[in-house]
């Protein structure tokens, strides 16, 4: 396995920073792109990215706006952009897709995006998803419930109040707090993200992880969420495999709820390979939850044979 990293030019003034594992082999199997979620980064995808590998898949995982090492300076964390910073996301996903493309040329193109990651890989495949073979939308749904509305009116009222480029304390209560509630009693403020007492910690350790993000990057991703509908579903390619996972215990996603919902939205908008799996008592991360080991194989296994398909 040979892993690199390197810096994409997204726009004039704008990069990607983009980790990249590649296995021993010259041609790769398959490509798989990498979507992380919010207030985390590419990094913390390297156990999955080298389980592909040994598979003989080429991984690329990038840090998205504001996130990572694509934010230049740590007051940068945690805000996508000061203008249309959520198309600059989908920009840049884009521009490391048509990479990957002419790089691994006639190889199959798969994408998996969690969470916040997951939301935007929706919003992506609408627009994007011509030349990809399938994808997977981990802790995701595409029933958001009225919540949503309640929650961006507020914070367009924040917004109105303190500016959109200041950390939302109001968005953290609403949400990252919320959730954590639900495991009371709690030993840090991250327990609902995965049973995992060692990831919980590696993650409140990570100063690229846990940040409080601004409340113009939230009233985005409300907004965005708002408009994954099912005409936008209906645009998606209908020969697209598609794979929506969560744990059940995923306060995010309401647990198997979400991909339940996923599976309906794609089915309804004719989509003839979709599957939902929801793994039991499974937290916010399945991949640094206790089952990472049985998803990951599930995640191959699912791969393997859209590959193997053709």
């Amino acid at each position: 396995m040979k892993s690199s990293e390197f810096q994409l030019t997204v726009s004039k003034n704008a990069i990607a920073f983009v980790r990249c594992w590649l296995p021993d082999v010259d041609v790769p199997r398959a490509v798989v792109q990498l979507i992380h979620g919010m207030a985390e980064h590419s990094g913390r995808y390297e156990r999955l990215a080298l389980a592909l590998t040994s598979a003989g898949y080429a991984v690329y995982a990038q840090d998205l706006p504001g996130h990572g090492r694509t934010a230049r300076a740590p007051d940068e964390l945690g805000h996508f952009s000061e203008h249309a910073g959520w198309r600059l996301a989908l920009q840049s996903m884009r521009c490391l897709q048509r990479e990957l493309g002419e790089w691994h040329a006639g190889a199959p193109q798969f994408m998996f995006g969690h969470s916040m990651g997951s939301f935007l890989l929706q919003d992506y495949l609408s627009r994007h998803a011509h030349d990809l073979r399938g994808a997977v939308l981990s802790a995701g749904t595409a029933d958001p419930g009225p919540l949503r509305a309640i929650g961006l009116a507020l914070l367009k009222a924040e917004a109105l109040w303190r500016g959109d480029d200041e950390p939302s304390a109001l968005a953290d209560h609403l949400t990252f707090r919320s959730y954590n509630r639900r495991f009371a009693p709690t030993r840090t403020a991250f327990d609902w993200l995965s049973r995992d007492a060692a990831e919980v910690d590696r993650y409140v350790a990570d100063p690229h992880c846990g940040f409080r993000c601004t409340t113009g990057l939230w009233v985005q991703l409300l907004e965005a969420i708002g408009r994954l509908d099912a005409r936008r579903a209906a645009r998606v390619p209908k020969r697209l495999s598609l794979l929506a996972i969560a744990g059940d215990a995923d306060p995010v996603c309401g647990g198997r709820k979400g991909p339940l919902s996923l599976q309906r939205r794609y089915t309804d908008a004719g989509l003839t390979d979709v599957s939902a799996r929801s793994y039991p008592a499974a937290r916010h991360e399945l991949l640094n939850d206790q089952c990472r080991d049985e998803v990951t194989a599930d995640l191959m296994a699912w791969l393997d044979q859209r590959v193997a398909a053709g």
